[in-house]
């Protein structure tokens, strides 16, 4: 069986994300095929499609989501994701149940005795005059029946796990400072969330685990689990394994892909990207040795925006002060330096944030 380096798996993650070249193609096109972004920080998808797409301009985005074909919702891990209002709808009955697991075993304490269904037909009722309605005003309609748990928590729970919510525009416009205004998912598109499928063959998890290989294959079951937060989607992966590609690690795990997807040479040269906070193409993984070091992780889960050298994490990058400043994790050669330096130039320029310098550091162990 053939082993694929770390390397090798590195070149195949920024090929299947668009990080290897640029892709000509719609940002809603990018953010299906991305299976989503993670969307917390509002305005961090934004730098995300610029590093992917040749051209890409913020007012494409910005249509996407007051057009309704692309919506912010919690999904993934229980995270909040831009992701096409097509996916939203096929794969959130999927989710349902791992997003009341997370949110109850996070506050267990707080929830005890509290009838969940009782609480969410409560909370969709409210919801059935079509207001949109911030999470506090949705606990104070609320909170009366149910005292008990802290604000925040019963919040929580209802937008993040009982109701499929939406939160609108303007949040996640560019340039553009919002709170959050929660609607039901089916009322903002005009469509109905796809049911829960009955076949044991498990349809939705065969698309999931299809798009998740074509975008970041090729990769293991733990990865695809880190990636969505499902229980490894079993019966899906073993439905499509004959029509899988098989590859090892060079820690001997299993890894699946599609026959026909991209697996770039591990000595195709890598140009310099920057990544936004919280960047998939790092947190989509239970292994993220491919493109950054053990001993950085921390910076991703932490929300550090990294710039790509060669392929890998080689440094964290901020905006303050009118400067974007990156400080090197290693050192960095001269020709490594200067395409920083340009890139860095050309995000400054995107951004539109008066940035007038760019500042490269000393690496960080100097």
């Amino acid at each position: 069986m053939t082993v694929l380096s770390a390397r090798a798996l590195g070149r195949a993650t920024l090929a299947r994300q668009y990080l290897l070249e640029r892709a000509d193609t719609p940002a809603r096109d990018a953010v299906a095929h991305l299976c989503g972004l993670q969307a917390q920080e509002p305005q961090e998808p934004f730098t995300g499609l610029w590093s992917r797409l040749r051209a890409f301009k913020p007012e494409e985005l910005d249509e996407a989501l007051t057009d309704r074909t692309v919506v912010r919702t919690h999904l993934m891990r229980r995270t909040v994701h831009l992701v096409t209002a097509d996916d939203a709808l096929a794969w959130r009955a999927r989710h349902d149940a791992m997003l009341r697991q997370r949110v109850t075993a996070t506050y267990r304490r707080e929830l005890a005795g509290i009838d969940l269904d009782e609480v969410a037909a409560a909370g969709r009722a409210v919801m059935a005059d079509g207001r949109p309605r911030t999470m506090a005003d949705l606990v104070r309609a609320l909170e009366d029946r149910w005292p008990g748990p802290p604000r925040r928590v019963l919040g929580e729970l209802l937008v993040a796990a009982l109701i499929p919510m939406v939160q609108l525009p303007p949040r996640g416009l560019w340039h553009t400072t919002a709170g959050v205004r929660n609607l039901p998912l089916a009322a903002w598109v005009g469509r109905e969330i796809a049911p829960p499928s009955a076949d044991p063959g498990d349809p939705v998890g065969q698309q999931l685990v299809r798009r998740y290989l074509a975008a970041y294959g090729p990769a293991a079951t733990a990865d695809l689990r880190a990636w969505c937060g499902l229980a490894g989607l079993p019966a899906a992966v073993e439905a499509l394994r004959e029509r899988l590609v098989v590859f090892r690690d060079e820690r001997g795990r299993e890894l699946l892909d599609l026959p026909d997807a991209p697996r770039p040479s591990p000595d195709t040269p890598a140009p310099v990207r920057f990544l936004p906070a919280f960047d998939n193409a790092i947190l989509g993984y239970h292994d993220r040795g491919r493109i950054i070091d053990d001993a950085h992780r921390g910076l991703s889960v932490a929300g550090r925006r990294a710039v790509l050298v060669d392929g890998r994490v080689a440094a964290p990058w901020t905006v303050r002060d009118r400067r974007i400043r990156v400080t090197p994790l290693r050192p960095l050669s001269v020709p490594e330096r200067e395409a920083v330096g340009e890139e860095a130039h050309d995000l400054a320029a995107f951004l539109d944030e008066g940035v007038d310098r760019v500042e490269i550091t000393a690496h960080a162990d100097r």
